[in-house]
């Protein structure tokens, strides 16, 4: 029978609940959100003791599953979405130029971004990415891009292109995306901490309130939010 130490027992739980807060952070270099949330997140994961897991996945894969378009792919919203990440990159202080296509393939990037890398040289790898389309517009479509990209972050950049060509790395994006979407998420940039999913760069407040203990739904949000989700909805719209 095993006895009861309080203290022992009080020494367990401390241990237990030092573990840092995990933030998983979904994201798709195609998107201009995910770069202004790349940018912000490790900042604040040292400023809350979390760590971050970092999670490609394909947001043309998620369109497709929810049978959405893009915001690029509305043409007053395409507008709208260079403007606005535009004004947000100036309020962050974060450098920002274009690509040269939008949208444009990213899948050989993300499978590179996937790759089973010593985990610092991966988040050079995906800074290096997210520098090159949206920091300096240079883009990474091509093999020779990617190499490139690759090189200048310390990494063998043929080796890079060639695993992410290969059907591995292939696999591995699409099974993190499957994941993904099982998970809940639904678009770029993602973060999930624990259970609870937040979406947009313009989230990140609330991600930290949340692991500060500060989020109103580990409070006095609750009742609210079940109400909400127990509400049915009294009309449908027709597709014209």
């Amino acid at each position: 029978m095993r006895t009861l130490d309080p203290a022992g027992d009080r020494g367990q739980d401390a241990a237990m609940t030092s573990q840092p807060a995990r933030i998983r952070f979904y994201f798709d270099i195609i998107s201009p959100y995910a770069y202004l949330g790349w940018t912000q997140i490790h900042a604040l994961a040292e400023r809350v003791g979390a760590v971050v897991d970092l999670e490609p996945v394909l947001f043309a894969a998620m369109l497709n599953h929810y049978g959405n378009k893009g915001p690029a792919e509305v043409a007053p919203k395409r507008l709208y979405l260079f403007k606005d990440v535009l004004r947000r990159a100036h309020r962050l202080g974060v450098p920002f130029r274009s690509p040269p296509h939008h949208p444009f393939n990213p899948l050989l990037a993300m499978r590179a971004a996937s790759l089973p890398l010593p985990e610092v040289s991966r988040r050079r790898l995906i800074e290096g990415l997210f520098k090159a389309v949206w920091a300096e517009g240079q883009g990474v479509e091509g093999p020779e891009q990617l190499g490139e990209v690759a090189t200048a972050a310390g990494l063998d950049g043929a080796v890079i292109v060639r695993d992410a060509q290969g059907a591995e790395a292939k696999a591995r994006l699409r099974r993190q995306t499957e994941e993904a979407l099982a998970a809940g998420v639904f678009g770029v940039p993602t973060m999930l901490v624990g259970e609870e999913l937040f979406w947009g760069a313009d989230s990140l407040i609330e991600v930290e309130a949340h692991l500060r203990g500060e989020d109103p739904l580990q409070r006095e949000g609750a009742e609210a939010f079940a109400r909400w989700v127990a509400t049915t909805p009294s009309a449908q719209r027709v597709p014209s």
